[in-house]
């Protein structure tokens, strides 16, 4: 009799730890795994909007697709578009770098030198991390499309680049770096995960030195008990992923080929091709379960993509985005919006064409899609562009508008999409209390 596969086993290579797809000798073992998991994402667009081209008329929970919003005909009935949201904290600030980490905070972000950042708080994604991240290989995925920027913008407030060159912040002072190279990005899925030695062997490197560490604990001074604390917290969620890469029955598999093919090497040639493969890996981390939660920047805080491609365009998006009311370049600005939002539209329908267990990804999904300012000529910070795609496994009902009461903070959504995702928090950021009729 052959010998069954086993549930722990991984394909190994030089440098490489990549968990089997679908095989039947798995269905017994993932008969405890009855349902696909929640995934979450947040998608940022920077330089605003047109807020006429944006907002539809109207006050009803049904709305018509503006010409923004037109790229999302075929996804209507999956999307919820959220009004009158914003971040109080961001008023009278640069038009540009603090707004992009409150984005996902609240928090105030404070004016350094730029060796000091102080983005103002923790991003939601990687709160989220800290409480469900090591169910997963990977505990978020960051993605983007430029590097990060240095210096300071003496003309725009005095801002560190940096500030806005992140979505994710671990904590006020920590930028989470953000993956810009698709072959790098599609790897960090598949490769460099965990050593075969330290696979082989259940035993937590904690437990078989507890003695002694609690021993050395003691002896400490509070400062080396803070370090120590640090440091074996650190090797325990260390093991948690060690645990879940080598365990897959423990994460929800599915069946067929991989989605996507690994991309070449370097930076492609263009935007266009570039941000399609990012969002590809990014359907890919979620097909595959490598992470649950993520986050996308479709550019920086003053992205100068030259969007020359476009017809009709001349010139990059940041300074389009400062139209001046002039017709000509209020068109130009509208082209480029409406190709970003056919970008998400296509990243949407990948999540939607991919079936899991009699729904599809974006159903098992909540991808919060939106920017830190309304308008792009004047910064205005009210009345955010937000929507959320996905049903959110069955919580929420898509496919129409939800007027919140004016001045609402974006964090009481962010609050409700903690709670979905099973972290029991009393606040987050600015939050009143969670967003209310999502459901």
């Amino acid at each position: 009799m052959a010998k069954p596969i086993s549930r722990r086993m991984v394909l190994r290579g030089v440098g490489a730890a990549m968990s089997l797809p679908w095989l039947e000798s798995f269905a017994k073992a993932q008969e405890n795994l009855t349902e696909p998991p929640l995934r979450t994402a947040f998608v940022f667009m920077p330089n605003g909007v047109r807020p006429d081209h944006w907002t539809p008329p109207g006050d009803s929970e049904n709305f018509e697709l503006t010409p923004h919003l037109q790229p999302l005909a075929g996804l209507k009935s999956d999307i919820l578009l959220i009004e009158n949201l914003w971040h109080k904290n961001t008023v009278g600030r640069n038009g540009h770098w603090p707004k992009v980490p409150a984005w996902l905070s609240g928090g105030f972000v404070e004016r350094t030198v730029g060796s000091d950042l102080d983005a103002g708080g923790t991003t939601i994604d990687q709160l989220a991390a800290r409480h469900i991240g090591s169910t997963t290989p990977l505990p978020s995925f960051e993605l983007g499309i430029d590097a990060p920027r240095t210096g300071i913008d003496t003309a725009g407030g005095g801002f560190p680049r940096a500030l806005g060159s992140f979505l994710s912040w671990a904590d006020p002072h920590t930028p989470v770096p953000k993956e810009i190279v698709p072959q790098v990005a599609f790897d960090r899925l598949f490769r460099n995960r965990v050593s075969a030695a330290v696979a082989s062997d259940e035993t937590s490197v904690l437990d078989a030195v507890l003695d002694q560490a609690k021993s050395l604990r003691r002896r400490g001074s509070t400062s080396d008990q803070a370090r120590l604390d640090e440091y074996f917290e650190s090797v325990r969620s260390l093991e948690r992923r060690i645990e879940a890469s080598q365990r897959p029955q423990k994460r929800w598999i599915n069946k067929g080929k991989l989605p996507v093919d690994r991309p070449p090497a370097g930076i492609p040639a263009t935007h266009a091709e570039h941000l399609r493969m990012m969002l590809d890996i990014l359907v890919l981390a979620f097909w595959t379960d490598s992470t649950r939660i993520a986050s996308m920047m479709m550019g920086d805080a003053q992205s100068a993509q030259d969007y020359g491609f476009l017809p009709g365009v001349k010139g990059n998006w940041h300074s389009i985005s400062h139209h001046r009311e002039i017709e000509e370049n209020k068109l130009q600005y509208q082209k480029i919006i409406n190709w970003n939002m056919e970008q998400f539209a296509y990243f949407l329908n990948r999540l939607k064409n991919l079936d899991e267990g009699g729904k599809s990804l974006l159903d098992n999904s909540m991808i919060l899609f939106g920017g830190s300012l309304k308008d792009g000529n004047s910064h205005q910070e009210e009345d955010l562009p937000i929507l959320l795609a996905g049903s959110g496994k069955g919580w929420l009902k898509t496919g129409r508008r939800i007027r919140a009461a004016k001045k609402t903070p974006l964090c009481n959504l962010h609050l409700a999409m903690l709670h979905r995702m099973g972290i029991d928090q009393p606040s987050f950021g600015d939050s009143t209390g969670p967003l209310q009729g999502l459901a």
